[in-house]
């Protein structure tokens, strides 16, 4: 299938042709959402604590005598009823990354991959570059563009300069092809791929096709 290259500056610059394999399969909305999924409890600190009655800094002594106070028995102050007490089955550091196989991941990046073209949200970039690195002139061209909410996919080197000029635009991300992931694809409203971001992605799907192949598993 063939798509038409622009450049920053709102100008034609031909066209490019994108593998089927990779743009052309029928969305699965459950591998989107398993690899969604994935990528949200793997980013998660799990650094959440709350101490139990071992932890907490009370008196150690028995709070009154066993017998004769008509009252419930009790021992020390650290138990969870009390002000102050340890808390009962707290939270406690962990990890919270679940397992998903290789290649199910693989798939599911070229399933968001296809559910965005198909949706018509794909657009091929001539080059990421900018000439002065000033955010005024990118956000110029941007609107131009009609670029409000995207995330923009380069090569493995980014451009310095147009790195510097976009990350104080409100909704842009820019990020290397190898950085390309799921969660980010469908955060933004339109995605961007430059001619070397595509070449990338197919050298790194090469085999894959539209039934078997390289990230088919399950």
């Amino acid at each position: 299938m063939k798509a038409d290259v622009t450049t920053l500056a709102a100008s034609k610059a031909g066209t490019v042709e994108l593998s089927e394999a990779i743009f052309g399969l029928k969305p699965r909305p459950d591998l989107i959402q398993r690899m969604v999924r994935y990528q949200l409890a793997k980013r998660r600190a799990g650094t959440h604590h709350a101490q139990d009655r071992s932890e907490v800094n009370v008196t150690g002594k028995k709070m009154y005598k066993q017998k004769g106070t008509g009252g419930a028995r009790h021992g020390d102050k650290s138990v969870p009823q009390w002000r102050g007490g340890g808390k009962a089955f707290g939270p406690k550091p962990r990890d919270h990354a679940i397992e998903l196989p290789k290649k199910v991941r693989a798939l599911a990046l070229r399933h968001a991959l296809s559910a965005k073209h198909q949706a018509g949200e794909v657009i091929v970039l001539d080059k990421a570059e900018s000439n002065d690195g000033k955010t005024s002139a990118l956000r110029d061209q941007f609107a131009k563009l009609d670029w409000t909410n995207v995330l923009i996919i380069d090569g493995a080197e980014l451009q310095a300069d147009f790195v510097r000029a976009a990350r104080n635009l409100p909704n842009i991300d820019v990020l290397p092809v190898q950085g390309i992931n799921v969660y980010d694809i469908l955060r933004r409203r339109k995605l961007v791929l430059t001619k070397a971001a595509i070449a990338a992605l197919e050298e790194r799907f090469a085999g894959a096709t539209n039934g078997a192949g390289a990230g088919e598993s399950n």
